[in-house]
């Protein structure tokens, strides 16, 4: 029989180090070949850094770069897309210096292709191509120093021979440099300020020369209000790509300066552009395409017929899916469902076999203890539908009190463009089988349910995400599911932004975790990066007219109004949500005595990667809510002090 303990005090084999070791590890960038299989793979337990590693056919994977070496970009800061190979050579972005070098082989020793700046990151690269017959990278440069940074597009030679060249610039914006296969044209995606990639692109193709010079640019599709995503040239020689100009992302092509629509679904083929070099469809031969099709925030892998128009859904068991790459007619991926954490998955669509060719744990966990996801909609902001999916408390060797119900956290995602899945994660997971309850929310404005449901946030964020935050408690507290004295909402970055401004304007909550959270709106607009430097226009209002509202829908503003204890995390090194946002709060709750606790990373910038920091944020988190909501964990906690909480009722 199960032992009756409260809510919060269970003993889990899901703990900490588990978390942080296991949960953290992720695949992304992949690309294969007859010869075997690339990926890229986040590792927490080596300081957070990024491997480029190969899986020779037949062979165990090894990894290509040395130990010390970091596969990532930091242009847009979010970076992404940072590397690409031409057959077994290799050329990767070092996250140190970033540089691009070049690698001849799996632990050969990388060689630097790119110039030395003479300020630490002021020549970042990312998004390359080679082409001119394995002459010629080209790829997007951006370049820091005085004033707004420069991006443009650059030709370089691949063994470094002569310095970067630029072939196209004055855009506010450039991704995607796309040779086409006889090499004579190139396409890419532009934008302009105050854009950002998932509001406004334009498509543009340019004819190019044996030196990779470009020349008669010409828009092919895009508007200020169409996204495009994934530009691919086919064998054939035409462009294809994803717009979603009918509210729904689709894949089109465009044929001698025709474009045709291939796919009419309501689902989401594109995805949000916060990272270059997103791959969500792949060429198949004898003209079929595979795509990852997004359904109310749940992926599916659909083989599409061009010459019928007919689309095939494939019977897989993941929910999770990205990085989609092919040859020939074999697929590869990355995977997870609700019940296994993220795998590479090779997919043989000739046969509908599959093989893992690796997981990032070999940890069996044992699915009693899993709570799995359930979706729920309920009646959010102006009386509209919203969505998130509830992870009740489990755990077979434990339950409640008769006269007990659990506490809920709600989860506010990040972005707040994005939306959460409901594939296995171990932090969601370290909490239920605790006895606490979730609920992962895709608030108004989150993507995944079409871009009207998104633009429910123009203008609106501090308005429809707090009010759908409140709502999702209300509505499970309403259930019965939840004990509505004891809520906690928590997020990162945008998330964070929700959780202070929540706060402090809504009385459902008893308390709040900041992950690096925007805490003044004004300051944000003048400190935040270039890439993210006019997208409180979409979300906010134009700046500076709408300066009001920033002010009104400023956290830091409505301080005065936070009387619920809250946690405060955040990394040093954060370039995007600097720590002033969160010491501003700390210093306000400080001064009138409210209950908080504020604990600060260094060598962390946004998001935390480092295995022993996401197990401090986590072990954090976990103590707060104990002492908040008065419960006794079973773990062995290192606790955090929490200032003012004596005589705070529980």
């Amino acid at each position: 029989m199960p032992t009756v303990a409260s809510h919060g005090s269970w003993s889990s084999p899901i703990t900490l180090d588990l978390v942080a070791s296991e949960g953290g590890v992720a695949y992304a960038y992949l690309s294969l070949d007859e010869e075997g299989v690339y990926w890229l793979e986040s590792r927490p337990a080596e300081k957070g850094r990024l491997a480029l590693v190969f899986a020779p056919r037949g062979g165990e994977p090894v990894d290509v770069v040395p130990a010390d070496f970091n596969v990532r970009t930091r242009v847009h800061e979010y970076g992404g897309g940072a590397w690409f190979r031409d057959g077994s050579v290799v050329f990767c972005s070092n996250f140190e210096d970033s540089r691009l070098y070049r690698i001849d082989a799996p632990g050969a020793d990388p060689r630097p292709i790119t110039p030395q700046s003479a300020e630490p990151h002021a020549l970042r690269y990312a998004d390359g191509r080679v082409f001119a017959g394995g002459r010629l990278i080209v790829c997007v440069r951006e370049w820091h120093g005085d004033g707004e940074p420069r991006n443009e597009l650059v030709v370089l030679p691949t063994d470094g021979s002569a310095e970067p060249r630029v072939v196209a610039t004055g855009r506010d914006f450039y991704a995607a440099p796309r040779p086409s296969p006889d090499e004579t044209r190139l396409a890419w995606l532009a934008w302009d300020h105050p854009h950002m990639p998932f509001e406004g692109t334009d498509l543009c193709v340019g004819d190019v020369a044996a030196d990779g010079s470009c020349s008669n640019a010409r828009r092919v599709a895009g508007s200020a209000t169409e996204s495009i995503f994934q530009p691919e040239w086919g064998e054939d020689g035409d462009l294809y790509f994803v717009s979603d100009r009918t509210g729904w992302s689709n894949l089109y092509v465009d044929r001698a300066g025709e474009v045709q629509a291939l796919t009419r679904e309501e689902a989401e083929l594109g995805y949000p552009q916060w990272v270059f070099d997103l791959n969500r469809y792949a060429f198949l031969p004898g003209g079929r395409i595979a795509c990852i099709f997004t359904r109310e925030a749940v992926d599916g892998l659909d083989l599409l017929d061009v010459q019928s128009g007919r689309l095939d859904s494939v019977e897989l068991p993941y929910t999770t899916l990205s990085s989609l790459r092919s040859h020939g007619g074999r697929l590869v991926f990355a995977a997870a469902s609700p019940t296994d954490l993220s795998a590479v998955v090779e997919l043989d669509t000739a046969t509908t076999q599959r093989s893992i060719l690796r997981r990032s744990s070999e940890l069996a966990l044992d699915e009693r203890y899993i709570s799995t996801a359930m979706p729920i909609t309920f009646q959010g902001a102006d009386g509209l539908e919203s969505h998130g999916f509830f992870y009740a408390p489990k755990n077979p060797d434990f339950s409640g009190p008769p006269d007990e119900l659990p506490p809920l956290l709600v989860h506010v995602h990040g972005g707040p463009t994005a939306h959460v899945q409901t594939a296995l994660d171990l932090s969601i997971q370290l909490f239920t089988s605790r006895g606490l309850a979730v609920v992962d929310l895709n608030y108004g404005g989150s993507t995944g349910y079409g871009r009207e449901y998104r633009d429910r946030l123009r203008g609106a964020w501090g308005v429809v995400d707090v009010e759908d935050s409140a709502a999702a408690a209300r509505y499970l507290a309403a259930r019965g599911d939840i004990d509505p004295a004891r809520i906690d909402i928590s997020g990162g970055s945008a998330g964070g932004y929700t959780t202070l401004l929540t706060v402090a304007v809504r009385d459902e909550f008893a308390a709040g975790v900041s992950y690096y959270g925007v805490a003044d709106l004004v300051t944000f607009h003048a400190d935040t990066h270039k890439f993210e430097s006019h997208y409180d226009d979409y979300l906010v209002g134009p700046w500076p007219d709408a300066i009001d509202v920033y002010r009104e829908r400023s956290p830091v503003n409505q301080a005065d109004s936070i009387s619920r204890p809250l946690l405060l995390l955040q990394g040093l090194d954060d370039k995007v949500v600097p720590p002033p946002q969160s010491e501003v709060i700390a210093d306000a709750l400080k001064q009138r005595g409210i209950p908080y606790a504020y604990i600060a990373f260094a060598g962390e910038g946004h998001g935390f990667r480092k295995a022993e920091n996401v197990k401090r944020a986590l072990e954090a988190h976990l103590s707060f809510l104990a002492q908040v909501f008065g419960f006794e964990p079973a773990d062995e906690l290192e606790p955090i002090e929490i200032e003012n909480l004596e005589g705070v009722a529980h």
